[in-house]
């Protein structure tokens, strides 16, 4: 497994990985605007590599470059279908390259890719592999999906449930980024888990933030991805937030990790990201903290 971290990677992962394409290319869009992965899925045509494309039948303010997206990719030899139009959204984003797949926390766009935290992961885990690839042919197809048992976190069909129990596990720590939680039931469950001792920070928003879970905004970077590390052995990367929207009546698309390279590096890059959001007031008090400790 790997893990991709924006803005440090930039578009390269992205390209590399259609690059090395020698069978079968299926990429799931909501936004995009990078002409190198354009070239790069149009340059993957030419050698013979199967190549398909699922675009979200709409998007807020976008649909227009979505179309024009559509008959350019349809023009170089890729198969585009559009989603279906049952779900809010199809906010989901990600990439199954021969046997790897990709699950981005950001879109293909230069706002997500260079001025955006966020964060992608490349798997060869044969489950989560097929399973995205199920999901993909289901909704290619406008067939429903019904999930199996992987890694893989599905919005509306899984990700209630994985993520609640995924929360529940936690023990001493949890680490978020996420810019809008605002389902009720996870909010309680966060505000229990800190209540009964485990740390819960979160950098970007909550709705009705008290004293137990501490909260900083995201300072000299946009926020663009939902993670949580748990205890530092544990995480998910993925494109729903927390709130009851995201949670069960879009698509969206996440992995749980136990891979504990990633995860560690996951959590470095939150502990600097945390301290570098601190204001005055929030470095008083730790430092408070740690002399009564």
């Amino acid at each position: 497994m790997k893990l991709i971290t924006q803005p440090d990677a930039g578009v390269t992962p992205v390209v590399q990985a259609i690059r090395r394409a020698k069978r079968s290319i299926n990429i799931c869009i909501f936004r995009f605007d990078i002409a190198e992965i354009e070239q790069a899925l149009a340059a993957a045509v030419k050698r013979g590599v199967i190549v398909r494309a699922l675009i979200a039948h709409t998007n807020r303010g976008g649909e227009g470059r979505l179309r024009k997206l559509e008959k350019r990719l349809l023009d170089a030899g890729v198969t585009v279908t559009r989603t279906a139009d049952d779900l809010l959204r199809y906010h989901g984003k990600f990439l199954v390259v021969d046997d790897v797949l990709h699950v981005f926390g950001f879109n293909f766009t230069k706002l997500d890719i260079d001025k955006s935290r966020s964060f992608g992961l490349a798997t060869r885990d044969k489950r989560t592999v097929q399973e995205a690839l199920r999901l993909f042919e289901a909704d290619v197809t406008r067939n429903p999906y019904t999930p199996a048992r992987s890694n893989l976190v599905v919005s509306p069909e899984t990700s209630r449930v994985m993520l609640t129990a995924f929360l529940k596990g936690a023990k001493k720590d949890l680490s978020i980024y996420d810019e809008k939680i605002q389902d009720p039931t996870i909010i309680r469950l966060l505000k229990a888990l800190a209540a009964r001792g485990v740390r819960v920070r979160v950098l970007g928003h909550l709705k009705g933030p008290d004293g137990d879970v501490v909260v900083r905004p995201l300072k000299g970077l946009r926020l663009h991805v939902r993670a949580i590390v748990r205890d530092g052995t544990r995480a998910f990367v993925g494109s729903q937030s927390l709130r009851k929207m995201e949670l069960d009546k879009r698509r969206e698309v996440g992995v749980l990790i136990s891979n504990p390279t990633v995860t560690r590096k996951l959590l470095e890059v939150f502990d600097a990201d945390w301290d570098a959001s601190a204001t005055k007031a929030d470095r008083k008090e730790e430092k408070q903290e740690r002399a009564v400790a």
